[in-house]
């Protein structure tokens, strides 16, 4: 039977449309451009690598902070839509600001606050999940999200693509073109997001207090304490926090990698589109087949996968070895991100979706830190940027251990209340053999 989205699932799905846009702006063009502006001050590759993969780790930080106190403030009844749009916005009007930068330090720190801003509106976006769908669909939803992300988010790219590409035939400079980019892909970013804004109803909610922050903050406190209850999800999250650090490494700095051992620019370009285009019918692949098979096997496989992808990055050298890697993480992409999404979103309370999601950004789409941070501080300690990649392996192959940990645990919880309730409906039952 074909799956149909409502019509808040539509809404919902919309805005990856969006903001999707943006993440691929961050992993193909705007990279290249920043490699542009610091090659004008003289920078070296190595030193390029290294300084955009920090300025990606000091936006995982701020949000790392930021995130669940945000997320715990947007579970208060009639916040979530108002700090989701202001996110939005900041992360929007960043992105126009990037265009007017020339120089490179400029252009570094403008790309921080932007990449802030639209990190923490993944945390409220996240967070509307169990508001917009029901628990039998949210595999399907969140990866129809990322699916038609990862197409959508093609066309604005297109464009811009044609703007920086055919700059010279139309008479305009790359600086002309590229804050054309900018603008064009943050009013299609603001244009998507219209419909979610206008229509979303938060169902799950904490009432409001009289002192809504401070309450938030004492209701974090509390999430935190709970959390040594809460195994599963708290094992979960560590194991989230390496595997997918991995992932949004090698899409932070795929560009930069492949500009740093001097690949072709537009073969880059081309390669990471054919990664969008491949990830669409995958994305909604993995999406059905979670209806078939359990959610954490599915998981399992992409990870192994992911491991595999890192391996093969060390030896990459050519164009297209770098095309082969582009299809192979175009296959993986979309299911890592939606099943973690939908799996973390079945084993959390809806009504404090907003503070656990906050926990979970920590790890996800802007969490980078720890792998960006490696790969720049060992490609400059060794000079040789293959061996700072090779490190990203390092972090699938403790994730899926901490994951299967995860699963066992979840099991064994589900077990436990399983005997739990008999033991309870015999008791109301009267049944005295079993009470004595």
């Amino acid at each position: 039977m074909k799956f149909k989205l409502t019509n808040s699932e539509k809404r919902w799905v919309l805005y990856d449309v969006g903001n999707s846009a943006f993440t691929l702006l961050i992993s193909t063009i705007m990279p290249i451009y920043f490699n542009y502006l610091a090659g004008n001050a003289g920078l070296s590759s190595v030193d390029y690598l290294a300084y955009w993969g920090y300025g990606a780790s000091i936006a995982t930080l701020v949000v790392a902070m930021l995130g669940p106190v945000f997320g715990a403030i947007a579970d208060t009844k009639g916040f979530k839509k108002p700090v989701f749009a202001g996110s939005l916005l900041i992360g929007a009007i960043s992105c126009i600001c990037l265009g007017f930068a020339k120089q490179w330090l400029v252009f570094l720190a403008i790309y921080i606050i932007a990449k802030i801003g639209y990190s923490c509106s993944l945390i409220f976006y996240d967070s509307m999940l169990p508001d917009i769908t029901t628990a039998d669909r949210v595999d399907n939803v969140s990866s129809q999200g990322f699916a038609w992300g990862y197409i959508g988010s093609c066309i604005p790219f297109a464009i811009s693509l044609g703007l920086v590409l055919g700059a010279e035939t139309m008479g305009i400079s790359m600086e002309t073109a590229m804050m054309l980019s900018f603008i064009i892909i943050a009013v299609w970013w603001v244009a998507m997001s219209m419909p979610l804004i206008k229509g979303y109803r938060q169902k799950y909610y904490v009432e409001k207090k009289k002192h809504a922050v401070s309450e938030s903050f004492k209701r974090l406190g509390r999430t935190f304490g709970s959390m040594r209850k809460n195994k599963k999800i708290f094992i979960f999250l560590l194991a989230f926090f390496f595997y997918i650090d991995g992932v949004y490494t090698i899409i932070d700095m795929a560009t930069a990698y492949g500009q740093a051992l001097g690949l072709d620019s537009t073969g880059l370009l081309l390669a990471l589109l054919v990664t969008q285009i491949v990830a669409f019918p995958f994305a909604i692949i993995f999406g059905r087949l979670a209806q078939r098979f359990r959610t954490n096997k599915l998981i399992t496989i992409c990870i192994t996968a992911y491991f595999g992808i890192a391996v093969f990055a060390m030896f990459l050298t050519t164009q297209e070895q770098f095309w082969g890697l582009a299809v192979l993480v175009g296959m993986f992409q979309g299911g890592i991100q939606a099943l973690s999404r939908s799996y973390f979103t079945k084993i959390i309370p809806p009504e404090q979706s907003g503070e656990y999601f906050g926990l979970f950004d920590i790890c996800g789409k802007g969490a980078s830190f720890m792998g960006t941070t490696v790969v720049s501080l060992v490609s400059q300690l060794t000079g040789d940027i293959s061996k700072g990649v090779g490190m990203i392996a390092v972090l699938f192959v403790v994730g899926i251990i901490l994951f299967q940990v995860a699963v066992r645990t979840e099991e064994n919880e589900d077990a436990y209340n399983s005997q739990a309730g008999k033991r309870e409906e015999t008791y109301n039952g009267c049944r005295i053999s079993d009470v004595m």
